[in-house]
Formats: C-alpha cells, sequence, structure tokens
C-alpha cells in the first residue's frame, strides 16, 4: 500500500527546496497554478507540515538508490556510501552524491548534507546539488559563503531574480546575529530531550508540558524507515523535568498523534492524527477532538473534526482562551499557498457546532508555509517560512488591532530563530499580583516559555526554554530632525514572470527557475476600479494599495498562457513602528506549446474506474480557471495507461478516463466545442521499462492524464 505520512515535527516538514533528485521524475505542469512539485521532505527541517509519500514496500531493499525511492532516507545512507566508494564515472558519483545528501538532510544530519551535496556539484550533477548546498550553508548559519552560493546558483540557471530574497535574507540574519548579545533574550536546551525528535510543546492545566515525540517510548512496534526512529506519540513532563511519561496509551496508537491543545480546565483536548478515509486509503492528517467528564476521568474516543475535507492536511491546533476559537494550519488549494493559518468558531446553532473556517489575512499568509499556531491571550505566535526569516522556519508574533484585523508579523530573531527550523513556541501564564511593577529595569523578566528548534547542537528535533529580560539601554540617538506625521501606505509590488526549462523545448523538462517576462500587460481590478501596467525587462510593477479592498489582477502576453494572482488588504492592520507596508505577488506566465502534451499531476484513478476521484478535483478545478483566462485557446485532454491489461482494455479504459476529465472541466463551466478526449492507452509510455520489471512508480508515472493545445 502507498500510505501517505505527514510528518508532524518542523525537522519533519516541508523542504524549501524543490528537487529533482532520485528515479521519481517531477512533472512541470504548463500553467503556473498548476504546478506541483514533487518535493522531498526534509527529515530535520522545516516547521510547517508537508504531507510526503512514504512508500511502504514490503520488498527487500537491496541497494542505497532503491532505498532512496522508497524514501527511507535512514536504510539508504550507507548503502549510498559504499555505491559512492565503488562508482566507476562522474555521473554516477554525482548521481549518488545527490542522493546521500538528500537522505542526511532527511535525517537531519546538515554537516554531512552539506559535504554530499558539494561532491555531488563537484562531478556535475548540476543546479540541484548548487542548490542544496547553498540552503545547507545557510541553514548552519554560514551567511557569507550562502550569499555566494546563491549568487553562483542565480548565475548558474540564468536568473539572478530567482534568489534575490535569499541573498538578502542573509544579509540581514547576519545583522541579526550582531544583536543577540544585547537583545535581552536567552535561550538552553531543556533536560527532557531525547536522542530523538521532540518538539511542539502546549501547557497542560497542572502546569506540566505535553509534546510530541517519536522517541524509543513511542507506542508503535516497528520504526519508520525515512527517520530510523519510532512514529509520533504524546507524551507529558515537568517543565524542570528529565523524565518524560506518556500521555495516554489509549489516545497514543500506532499511528502519528502529536500536537495537541487543551481547554483550560484540561478537559477536552485536539490534536493531530494520520488515518486514511477508508480502509487502504491514503493517510492524511486530520484534528480530532477528545474530552473528559472530570478532570481525572478517561478520555473519550477521539473523533475528527467535522468541518474538515478529504484529502487535506488539517494540523497544529491551538485553541482560544475562552474556549470558543480554534486555529489551525491546512493546505487547502484554496488558500493563499502551502500551508496557510486559519481559525474557526463554535457555533451551537449550525448542525456540526462549528462555522465555516476562515482563511487569516494575506499578511500573516504567503504562497509558502504558515503553521504551528499559538495563542498568548491576543497575541498569535506561528512559523513561517514564506516571510522573510534566518534560515528554515522562524517564529512570528502578531496580534489583533482595530477592526479585529491583524498586525503586521515581526520576526523574533535571534537566539529565538536560527538559520535552521523553529517554531511551536508557547509563553508561560503566570499570575502577577495586581500591583506588581511592570518590568522596567534592565534583566526585569518579561517573559518565559519553550519553543522547538533542530538548529546546530540539536539532536533533531529539541524543545529550548526562553527567557525575555529587559535589555540595557541603546546609545542615544543624535537625530534631532523633528518627527513628520505618519502616513500610512501599503505598496504591492508585482513580478511578472516565466519558467527557465532546462530543456527551452520541452515544458515536462526540469524546471530551473523563473526570471522576469519582458513586455506582459499586467490588469488590476478592485471595487469597481481598472489599474493597467506594462512591465519592462525587470517584469516589474507597482501600485499603492487601499485599505479593506480585494484585489485580482491578470498578465497576458502573445504566445504565453494568461494568468492571474489575487491580494486582499482585509483583515491587514496599520503598523505604527512601520507606517509603509510593502507586500509581493508574483504571476508566472506560461509559454504555449501548441500540439506538445503537458501532464497534470494529481489526476489519480482507481482501479478500473474512470470517474473523477475528490483529490483530481483540485487541479482540474485550476485548470478551468486557466481556460477561462484564456478563452480563444482549446485543448485536448489525453489518458495514458500502464503497461498491464489487454490493449484493447487499456484503450477504452483511457477513453472513459479522458472523457470524464472532460466531463468535468464542462461542468466547471467550459464550453464542450473547446474541448477533446482521446485515450491512448499504454501506447505511448512516459517510462520505457520491460512490463514485468517496471516499478510501481515507473507505473504511475505511466498512468497519466495530459493536455495540450490544439489551436
Amino acid at each position: 500500500m502507498n500510505k501517505k505520512l505527514l510528518l508532524l515535527p518542523p525537522s519533519l516538514l516541508p523542504a524549501k527546496i524543490p528537487t529533482t533528485a532520485g528515479r521519481l521524475r517531477r512533472i512541470n505542469l504548463l500553467p503556473p497554478s498548476l504546478k506541483l512539485w514533487r518535493v522531498n521532505l526534509p527529515a530535520a527541517i522545516a516547521c510547517c507540515l508537508l504531507l510526503l509519500s512514504s512508500c511502504n514496500y514490503t520488498i527487500k531493499i537491496k541497494d542505497g538508490p532503491t532505498a532512496y525511492d522508497r524514501k527511507q532516507y535512514a536504510v539508504a545512507a550507507p548503502m549510498l556510501e559504499k555505491e559512492f566508494n565503488k562508482a566507476k564515472t562522474r555521473t554516477e558519483k554525482g548521481q549518488l552524491a545527490y542522493e546521500l545528501a538528500e537522505s542526511y538532510r532527511q535525517t537531519g544530519q546538515d554537516e554531512k548534507s552539506l559535504d554530499w551535496y558539494k561532491k555531488a556539484y563537484d562531478n556535475n550533477y548540476g543546479a540541484d546539488a548548487l542548490k542544496g548546498y547553498a540552503y545547507a550553508l545557510k541553514k548552519l548559519e554560514r551567511y557569507p559563503a550562502a550569499r555566494d552560493a546563491f549568487k553562483n546558483l542565480g548565475i548558474e540557471i540564468g536568473s539572478p531574480y530567482e534568489y534575490r530574497k535569499e541573498i538578502t535574507a542573509c544579509n540581514v540574519a547576519e545583522g541579526w546575529l550582531k544583536e543577540t548579545p544585547a537583545n535581552g533574550w536567552k535561550v538552553e536546551v531543556a533536560a527532557f530531550n531525547s536522542p530523538q525528535n521532540d518538539f511542539a510543546p502546549v501547557f497542560f492545566r497542572d502546569g506540566r508540558l505535553v509534546f510530541t515525540s517519536d522517541r524509543a517510548m513511542s507506542k508503535s512496534e516497528g520504526a519508520y524507515n525515512w527517520t530510523g526512529h519510532k512514529f509520533m506519540d504524546i507524551f507529558i513532563v515537568e517543565p524542570d523535568g528529565a523524565s518524560a511519561q506518556v500521555f495516554d496509551n489509549i489516545l497514543n496508537t500506532n499511528d502519528n498523534e502529536g500536537t495537541p491543545c487543551f481547554n483550560g480546565a484540561g478537559t477536552a483536548m485536539f490534536f493531530v492524527r494520520v488515518k486514511g478515509a477508508y480502509k487502504g486509503d491514503d493517510a492524511f492528517c486530520k484534528i480530532y477532538f477528545s474530552e473528559k467528564s472530570a478532570a481525572d476521568a478517561g478520555w473519550s474516543e477521539p473523533q475528527p473534526l467535522p468541518f474538515q475535507k478529504e484529502k487535506i492536511n488539517y494540523v497544529h491546533p491551538a485553541l482560544s482562551a475562552d474556549g470558543n476559537t480554534l486555529f489551525f494550519a491546512c493546505n487547502d488549494p484554496e488558500g493563499w499557498g502551502g500551508y496557510d493559518l486559519y481559525s474557526v468558531q463554535r457555533n451551537s446553532k449550525t448542525e456540526s457546532g462549528w462555522d465555516d473556517p476562515r482563511l487569516l489575512s494575506r499578511n500573516l499568509n504567503t504562497p509558502g508555509n504558515e503553521a504551528f499556531p499559538a495563542l498568548d491571550g491576543d497575541t498569535l505566535y506561528f512559523a513561517s517560512d514564506g516571510l522573510p526569516g534566518m534560515g528554515g522556519y522562524d517564529i512570528f508574533r502578531s496580534y489583533r488591532s482595530e477592526r479585529n484585523a491583524w498586525a503586521p508579523p515581526i520576526n523574533l530573531k535571534s537566539p529565538v530563530n536560527s538559520g535552521a527550523d523553529d517554531f511551536g513556541f508557547i509563553v508561560e501564564r503566570k499570575q502577577a499580583a495586581a500591583n506588581a511593577p511592570k518590568p522596567s529595569k534592565p534583566g526585569d523578566l518579561i517573559k518565559a516559555g519553550f519553543f522547538t528548534s533542530n538548529r546546530p547542537g540539536s539532536r533533531g528535533d529539541d524543545i529550548y526554554r526562553f527567557e525575555q529580560r529587559v535589555p540595557p539601554p541603546k546609545p542615544p540617538k543624535t537625530d534631532t530632525t523633528a518627527a513628520k506625521p505618519l502616513a500610512y501606505k501599503m505598496i504591492l509590488e508585482g513580478y511578472v514572470l516565466e519558467k527557465i526549462f532546462a530543456d527551452p523545448n520541452d515544458p515536462n523538462s526540469k524546471v530551473l527557475g523563473r526570471k522576469p517576462l519582458n513586455g506582459a500587460t499586467v490588469q488590476a481590478e478592485f471595487g469597481s476600479k481598472k489599474q493597467p501596467f506594462t512591465v519592462k525587462d525587470d517584469g516589474y510593477f507597482k501600485m499603492e494599495l487601499a485599505e479593506n479592498m480585494d484585489y485580482n489582477f491578470t498578465a497576458a502576453l502573445e504566445g504565453y498562457l494568461s494568468n492571474g494572482a489575487k491580494f486582499s488588504t482585509k483583515g491587514i492592520a496599520k503598523d505604527p513602528a512601520n507606517p509603509e507596508q510593502t507586500f509581493e505577488i508574483e504571476i508566472v506566465l506560461d509559454k504555449i506549446y501548441r500540439n506538445k502534451e503537458i501532464v497534470l499531476e494529481n489526476i489519480y484513478y482507481d482501479y478500473d474506474k474512470w470517474d473523477i476521484r475528490p483529490d483530481a478535483e483540485p487541479t482540474l478545478n485550476r485548470l478551468a480557471e486557466v481556460l477561462k483566462q484564456n478563452p480563444a485557446i482549446r485543448i485536448q485532454l489525453g489518458s495514458h495507461t500502464d503497461c498491464r491489461g489487454n490493449d484493447g482494455y487499456n484503450e477504452d479504459l483511457s477513453q472513459k478516463r479522458a472523457q470524464s476529465a472532460v466531463n468535468y472541466l464542462i461542468s466547471r463551466g467550459i464550453d464542450p466545442n473547446r474541448l477533446g478526449a482521446v485515450g491512448y492507452g499504454e501506447t505511448q509510455p512516459a517510462v520505457g521499462c520491460a512490463c514485468s520489471r517496471c516499478t510501481e512508480a515507473e507505473h504511475q508515472a505511466n498512468r497519466r492524464t495530459t493536455f495540450k493545445v490544439v489551436e
């Protein structure tokens, strides 16, 4: 069975490095809005949750590349090292070195991954190895070397634009490191960490810490070959203790459980469990609810919250103090991109007991990943890899302002944040006397608590304790210029881009990056107004935004598919410390390759069936939007089968599948005259292999749905 597993720690989250390593080919979809990466998950990198296939094959693993393809990284690494030492050619050494680097990255061994990325690049593996090397340097806080590597990477792929933010981030992070000794923050590793992953602490009603771990005490019988550790369970410990205990033997199962939150009385609990919708189905993360009738009673059978959709991951619940608002992260394709932060209200008047979830504002959510929300009164802490930071996931804080809007997020900087993944930030709630003086003198304690990091020196994901104290005073300013009255502005900077393909004539070849597209027109629509732009060779346009407004952008250029983007200033509060807030959007236009098939990823069918599954709908919905934005084009959808089954059967089945995709697009409002359906059966395999010897991944690559522009 092909079981999908969402690893709960930030260190087990989505990598920021899209790669093409291994024998599984990354499929690039023509419209940017349809582009999905096959991303390899780092085993101690990220802090936001990402879904990746973890293929649990029962066949015996005999070599490193096979273990790597099965995402059994802990198994693959020692095999790959032996095979590298025996390899005869530079090409073979480069491939093996890259897979070794990825295996060590996925298991949190950053120094080793850095060394092997360099060996892969030195053995002509190419831009992916240099990219891994640059990000590894950044994670290890070797910012000058990382900055140089990103500059070289931009030159290598032919687009300095692609890594300009990473170069800027290296400069900013260096400055933050210099400020660390005088900023009043101190961190130290907690005593109860294990040699495995420990992360995402929360306070229980009695002051103890509840956290998630894959330590040896976890309930699962076997090890997870991705990491070599157990599966995730929930544990509890005294904040100053060294010995953790299993939180509850009933709630913990052989599946992954983690990232819980509780109401103030400790009688209601929300947590994440990885489970399929039905037997044999791929597993997805869902938020479960359990309660007890009294503090000393047992927990009820956990039930998934009713508002959750299938085939989507819901993670990291956080409950407001009054117990009426639940915050969480989710990778719903209707969001801003990646994992986004949502809130949902209890409502006794609805049948489910909950309102519909609401996406938090665009100044918090980015096209990257936001996760691990936590509340301290009106302050929201969360982790992001999409906002400017020091490396992987950084911790940010925001708060509710006027009109219930969220203030611009503030990076907590070093030493809380590092070049690695930092997340799961919680604050101790200590009741201060009503007449107690507020901290004001240097050294006075402002707040204390815990967070998670996989920074150098950690053993995977570790939990750290922090204290923030009043820092020493800064030298007085000598500028006597009278302060000007604040004039609040929100500025949007936009870029129109195109993809850089490894083979410029093949839209299914590897995407190396993006570069600015000269001459495109952009139309901005907001309220009853329209504003046009024409971009030059930098692909750049800029406009001032109005408050509480939705914006729709459409970019077009002859020979390219038009594409759009959205932005909203709703829910964005003014920032007194920063009167001019700047935001950014990117619109990627895809060159039209007439009569060339483009593979649509995530269009799968059940065995011997042709109906559209729910997990295929988001991709087809985005294709429908592309067709609406490009009313003059006509496309043909094709369906291909693998080699199993006889020719006639496969041709008939593939024709029905292609027609099902066409019928779905028609149901989304697309004119039938713009659509065609062709079933190719097994006549045009994407991967050539002897049928009896094809791997399941090769069969899957051949079972594909495509489209091509025919007019």
